[in-house]
């Protein structure tokens, strides 16, 4: 499989907007089944961390104070980024932090997203559910640290991109690539085996 950025933001919230904006970010580049490249780094967007997401994510206002300004983080990651193409785990979320934050500082996004739940969903229908901790641990992948911080959900997200790209391989499709996962997450999950005779 190509070069793949996995990427995941923590916030303050769930939508992005003036009064919602991300706290910290982090990518992994995956390539040839392995991490060889990362970044991550708190950002300061001038918000206060609400006490629930600072429980969930540990994250508080007083960690944001010190954190560079999120304009400087969000051109760092983009540079770091480029036209890779892109995967995260719910990518619905963090695609619209990082179209939203790229918004900001007037750049934009090119390449696709890949979402590894909505792949999940239909390459591991038997798993309890489709979160990222859940399927990590039912799959037996690593343990890469505390969730709801950004470098060990990437990691994870990394991790069981790695392990669905395995499962389609197992099931005779031997090309995997981004582009595939792009396809695939899109066909009904009562049809995903069917879609499979062709990609063999």
């Amino acid at each position: 499989m190509e070069r793949i950025a996995v990427i995941d933001f923590e916030t303050t919230g769930i939508s992005p907007g003036a009064n919602c904006r991300a706290t910290e970010v982090a990518v992994v580049m995956l390539e040839r089944g392995r991490i060889v490249e990362r970044y991550q780094s708190l950002m300061n967007a001038g918000l206060p961390v609400p006490a629930f997401v600072a429980g969930l994510t540990g994250i508080t206002t007083a960690m944001l104070r010190s954190a560079p300004p999120i304009a400087q983080v969000m051109n760092e990651v983009a540079e770091f980024v480029g036209d890779t193409p892109m995967l995260a785990h719910n990518a619905s979320f963090d695609q619209k932090f990082w179209d939203y934050e790229l918004a900001q500082i007037g750049r934009s996004r090119g390449q696709r997203f890949a979402c590894s739940m909505l792949l999940a969903r239909r390459l591991m229908p038997t798993a309890p559910n489709h979160k990222l901790g859940t399927l990590t641990r039912w799959a037996g992948l690593p343990d890469t640290g505390t969730a709801h911080r950004a470098m060990a959900d990437a990691q994870m997200a990394a991790n069981l991109a790695q392990h669905l790209a395995g499962q389609l391989r197992e099931q005779g499709v031997s090309a995997v690539s981004h582009q595939l996962f792009c396809s695939l997450q899109k066909v009904p999950a009562a049809k995903i085996a069917e879609a499979l005779k062709t990609y063999r």
